[in-house]
């Protein structure tokens, strides 16, 4: 089955390259664009699609807030943002707003359908730079200790987009191993969930 995208741009050149792009990957359906975030909401209601490709700061009403309104009207799109812009208030609004994924438009085409992807599976995908920003956001935890080979490998796995099944596959163990890979990975990090166990693993050092 096809992964339906909006993509969302308020750039007609930048939109048109985003949209040509995916509209050109075998299994990735391009149901329809905006220039806008109100535009977005409209579109994506209309649509359905499983993916919202989506910039930030827009002319006429921000991604943001879009991602809200989205969040608030129960749409089911995960948002995958993709801006120029990656400073706190732009990554932390964003992620807290309910963005999925936030990755940067120097995003080389192949992480990017490979991010779209993920975030289609439910999976949460940060650039580097992003997740390096909002670690520091992220509360550090009272007790902490080093993880293991494994747990370094399926945690950078994660930060790569990919899911469980994909980890379980590549690294040929179970889907149920891979869970409770994660399961330590964020009890040792202080976290509760793949977002902040990656930003907090570029953060220390950990990744990167």
């Amino acid at each position: 089955m096809s992964v339906r995208i909006v993509v969302v741009d308020d750039h007609p050149v930048v939109r048109d390259g985003v949209r040509s792009m995916l509209a050109g990957v075998t299994g990735f359906d391009v149901v329809g664009e905006a220039a806008s975030g109100p535009e977005a909401v409209e579109v994506v209601m209309a649509t359905d699609p499983d993916v919202v490709v989506m910039d930030l700061r827009m002319p006429g009403g921000g991604g943001v807030d879009a991602v809200r309104a989205l969040r608030e009207r129960g749409s089911r799109a995960a948002v995958l943002v993709l801006t120029t812009y990656d400073t706190d208030s732009d990554t932390v609004a964003a992620i807290e707003a309910g963005a999925t994924g936030y990755l940067l438009k120097d995003t080389p085409a192949g992480t990017l359908f490979d991010a779209v992807r993920a975030t289609a599976a439910g999976e949460t995908v940060l650039s580097p730079a992003v997740a390096a920003r909002l670690a520091s956001h992220v509360r550090r935890p009272a007790t902490s200790g080093a993880l293991s080979a494994r747990e370094r490998e399926v945690l950078g796995l994660v930060a790569r987009g990919r899911s469980n099944r994909v980890i379980a596959e590549e690294l040929f163990v179970s889907e149920a191993t891979v869970k409770t890979h994660l399961v330590h990975v964020y009890e040792k990090l202080g976290v509760s969930d793949r977002a902040a166990a990656v930003a907090t693993a570029y953060e220390r050092g950990i990744l990167g």
